[in-house]
């Protein structure tokens, strides 16, 4: 777990002068044009956020990718500091909807993976509405009730180490990887992982959109379980086990940050599989409760511009919108985003989920038991 406060002393760096614009960019008085195209109006919201002076995030995007968007934002909103408090999807959920409740002074933006927890989020009526000037730009997916924003389309993969997974035995859909691991069991056994759907909240998504998707998936499972995964709640730790040699094969990473490591380590390969990948959103939404809310939507329109979109790309979170370039896409027809929206809750209904859980142990405990 990452500590909060560690996190957020770190985080006031990427908000000071030195790391981004010039000294004269940091004068609150100099005049600030708003983007083309924005409304008139955008001029009164800029004046409000600049005397406002900050915009404090929770989010669980990696603050080293975000050091380069946050500068972005600064040069083109100088005065505003940005706070960002880099946290763990669980923590951050925790986190927030404690000092909301005990009425201290908690996020302007909450923005996280953990899809079904912002919706349910939204749904319980901690954000608020905001009918952003980006929003005719993005996919009808992405926008629930003008409240909840996705602001990347993250696909979600199956990283491998390229010397104990050779390149003819590299599965290209879920089909592929069940056989594989039917028919190379003892070569695998403790040598793959997933994420922990009692454990990670985004383990539980991915795996509930697989059942979703198709029934295929719990044969799948089985061929899984029956290699005695190893369960996990981050996709660093993934990638580690399988850059070391620990694991031949992670199930379900997040392909963005898996690409960012394969393109740093040749030792690890991504492969997105073409019967269906998943594709996530990290959505975004304003806190009803923001004691910067002028501030909270200039940063949030610039997520969602070209230019935030762009930022994004660079740095391992693939852009939501698809006018932005981006150094992969996948086809169309491959491709299964997950909408932003109510149907998410199911998700979270408690009896729904420990029905989920207690079959996903069944499965592990049958395959524990294969001879």
């Amino acid at each position: 777990m990452r500590s909060f406060i560690t996190v957020l002393a770190l985080a006031a760096t990427v908000a000071f002068p030195a790391m981004t614009a010039p000294a004269d960019a940091q004068r609150p008085s100099r005049p600030i044009q708003r983007p083309a195209g924005y409304p008139r109006s955008y001029d009164s919201l800029i004046a409000d956020a600049r005397t406002e002076g900050t915009v404090r995030i929770y989010a669980n995007a990696d603050k080293a990718e975000m050091v380069p968007v946050v500068s972005a934002f600064r040069r083109l909103y100088p005065g505003i500091q940005v706070l960002y408090a880099d946290l763990g999807s669980a923590e951050l959920y925790r986190r927030y909807t404690q000092e909301v409740r005990a009425k201290t002074y908690s996020a302007d933006i909450v923005w996280s993976s953990a899809m079904d927890q912002q919706v349910k989020l939204i749904n319980d009526g901690y954000a608020q509405q905001y009918a952003s000037p980006e929003k005719p730009a993005l996919p009808e997916t992405a926008v629930w009730k003008n409240m909840g924003f996705g602001v990347t389309a993250e696909p979600i993969g199956i990283v491998y180490n390229r010397k104990l997974v050779p390149a003819a035995q590299v599965p290209q859909s879920h089909q592929q990887l069940e056989q594989l691991l039917r028919r190379r069991r003892a070569a695998f056994t403790g040598k793959v992982a997933t994420f922990d759907p009692a454990r990670s909240n985004v383990g539980y998504l991915y795996l509930s959109q697989d059942f979703q998707i198709t029934r295929d998936t719990r044969s799948l499972v089985e061929a899984m379980a029956a290699t005695r995964p190893v369960l996990m709640t981050h996709t660093e730790e993934m990638l580690q086990g399988v850059a070391s040699g620990k694991l031949a094969m992670a199930y379900n990473v997040i392909g963005s940050y898996a690409l960012e490591r394969a393109r740093r380590d040749p030792s690890i390969g991504v492969v997105f599989p073409r019967d269906y990948t998943i594709v996530t959103s990290r959505i975004a939404f304003i806190s009803r409760e923001a004691r910067h809310p002028a501030a909270a939507r200039l940063f949030l329109d610039f997520l969602l511009s070209r230019a935030g979109q762009a930022q994004l790309a660079r740095h391992s979170l693939w852009p939501v919108r698809t006018d932005v370039p981006a150094s992969h896409r996948l086809p169309a027809g491959q491709a299964r985003p997950v909408r932003v929206g109510p149907q998410l809750l199911v998700n979270l209904d408690r009896l729904t989920r420990e029905r989920f859980l207690r079959d996903w142990n069944a499965v592990l405990a049958s395959g524990h038991k294969t001879p």
